[in-house]
C-alpha cells in the first residue's frame, strides 16, 4: 500500500486505526472486532468507511448523540450542504465560510479524512448567480470566470485538508429525461458546454496539486446495455476515458449509490465489474452517498413486522452489496452513507409521494439496524486473498 500517495489528511487516518473506537485485546479480553467501528473495521483494508454530516444536527446541544456517533463510527466525513456554493457565497463576491471552516475543523480534531462535496453542480447554486446569467447581466465569458474563480477560491482555502474532492456532480442526464438519448444536462452544460468538465478539474488540480478530484453521479453502479445512448454508466466510463486521453487530471468516479428496495438494483458481482472496468483506466472509484430508501406504505407507517421486515432486509442486502464489491476492487478508496441515521435523512423531504424513508444504517433513534451489522460483519470477515490493501493513485496533473 504506497500510503507516500495519499493525502496528509488519508495518512493521519491509516495512522490512527488503533484510536478509532478500538478496545485492546489482553488475555482476558480477547480481540473482539464486533466492538469496533466502521471506520476501525474500513481502515483494516485501508478503505475508508464515513458519512455525510448535517452541521445543523452537529451543532443541535439537544441531541448529542448525533456529534458522538460522527466522530467515533466514522474515519472519513462528507459535508451535506455547507460546501455547495449557495452556501459558501450566498452573496456575490462576499463569501461565508463559518460552516465549513467548521466541518473541516471538525474532522481535523477526530482525525477523519475530507471529502470535499461539492465544486461544480447544477442545483444549489446562489440565487445571484443563476438570476444573472438569465437576465443576461452576467455573460457566458464573464460566468466561466466566476466559476474559475470559485473553484481557484474553494480548493485554495482548504489545500492539503481534503482527500478527494468531488469536483463535477452529476453532469450527465437519465434515459428518463427529454430527450431520452443520454446527454450533458443542467446549469453549466447549457450555458458553457460540455467543455466545462475538463476546465473545471484543470483549474482544481492548479489550486491543490495533492487532492484526489472525483467525477461523482448516481445511477452507475453497474453496466446495462453498452449503448451509451441509453447505459448511463457507459456514457460515464466513455466520457472519463476520453478525459483522462485529454489528459484531464481527473483521479476518481465517485458512484453515489441510493438505491431503492423496490426496484431490483444489482448483484455484487455486477457491481464488481463495474469498479473493475473504471479501474482499468486508471481511476479510483468510491462510494460516495450509499443509502437504500423504502416506500412507506400504511403498514410501514403502522408498524405491520411483515411489511416492515423485508424491506430492512432488502435494505441490507443492497449496502452489503456496495460494501462487498467495494472490497473487492483495491482502487475502492472510500465507502460514504448519506447520513446515517433515519432521524436526520434527506429521503423523506424528498420522496414523499408515495413516501419513502427506512433509507440509512440507524433508526430515529440511533440503533443500529441489520444494514449497520452486515456492512461490519462484511469488513470483519474480509481479507486476503481476495480483499488486499487500497491502492490509491497520484494526483494526476
Amino acid at each position: 500500500m504506497k500510503l507516500r500517495q495519499w493525502s496528509t489528511v488519508g495518512l493521519v487516518a491509516v495512522a490512527t486505526i488503533a484510536t478509532l473506537n478500538t478496545v485492546p485485546a489482553t488475555a482476558s479480553r480477547p480481540y473482539d472486532p464486533t466492538t469496533q467501528s466502521l471506520g476501525t473495521l474500513g481502515l483494516r483494508h485501508g478503505l475508508h468507511v464515513g458519512t455525510a454530516v448535517s452541521m445543523d444536527a452537529l451543532n443541535d446541544a439537544s441531541d448529542p448523540q448525533y456529534r458522538k456517533l460522527v466522530s467515533s463510527e466514522f474515519a472519513s466525513v462528507t459535508a451535506e450542504n455547507v460546501m455547495k456554493w449557495e452556501s459558501l457565497e450566498p452573496t456575490r463576491g462576499a463569501y461565508n465560510w463559518g460552516p465549513a471552516d467548521q466541518f473541516v475543523d471538525f474532522a481535523k480534531r477526530n482525525r477523519q479524512s475530507v471529502r470535499g462535496h461539492v465544486l461544480v453542480w447544477h442545483n444549489q447554486l446562489p440565487a445571484w448567480l443563476t438570476s444573472g446569467v438569465a437576465d443576461g447581466s452576467i455573460s457566458k465569458q464573464e460566468l466561466r470566470e466566476l466559476l474559475r474563480n470559485h473553484i481557484t477560491t474553494v480548493v485554495n482555502r482548504y489545500k492539503g485538508k481534503i482527500w478527494q474532492w468531488d469536483v463535477v456532480n452529476e453532469a450527465v442526464s437519465d434515459p428518463w429525461d427529454t430527450p431520452s438519448t443520454l446527454h450533458y444536462k443542467g446549469f453549466w452544460a447549457q450555458n458553457l458546454g460540455p467543455g466545462y468538465i475538463a476546465d473545471a478539474f484543470r483549474w482544481a488540480r492548479a489550486a491543490d496539486p495533492k487532492a484526489l478530484l472525483f467525477y461523482n453521479d448516481y445511477n452507475i453502479e453497474a453496466f446495462g446495455s453498452g449503448n451509451p445512448a441509453d447505459d448511463k454508466t457507459q456514457f460515464v466510463y466513455d466520457m472519463t476515458k476520453s478525459l483522462r486521453a485529454q489528459g484531464v487530471p481527473i483521479d476518481g468516479v465517485g458512484s453515489q449509490g441510493h438505491l431503492g428496495t423496490q426496484y431490483g438494483n444489482f448483484d455484487t458481482l455486477q457491481v464488481t465489474a463495474a469498479l473493475k472496468k473504471f479501474s482499468g483506466l486508471g481511476v479510483a472509484t468510491a462510494f460516495t452517498e450509499v443509502d437504500v430508501r423504502s416506500q412507506l406504505t400504511e403498514g410501514v407507517q403502522a408498524g405491520n413486522s411483515e411489511e416492515i421486515n423485508p424491506r430492512l432486509q432488502a435494505s441490507a442486502a443492497n449496502f452489503s452489496v456496495l460494501m462487498k464489491a467495494c472490497l473487492a476492487v483495491r482502487s475502492c478508496l472510500s465507502y460514504t452513507v448519506w447520513g446515517f441515521s433515519d432521524k436526520h435523512s434527506w429521503v423523506p423531504g424528498w420522496f414523499d409521494d408515495p413516501p419513502e424513508g427506512l433509507a440509512t444504517i440507524y433508526d430515529e433513534n440511533y440503533q443500529p439496524k441489520r444494514a449497520y451489522q452486515e456492512l461490519k460483519s462484511d469488513l470483519i470477515f474480509a481479507g486476503p486473498p481476495y480483499v488486499l490493501p487500497r491502492i490509491a493513485p497520484k494526483p494526476r496533473r
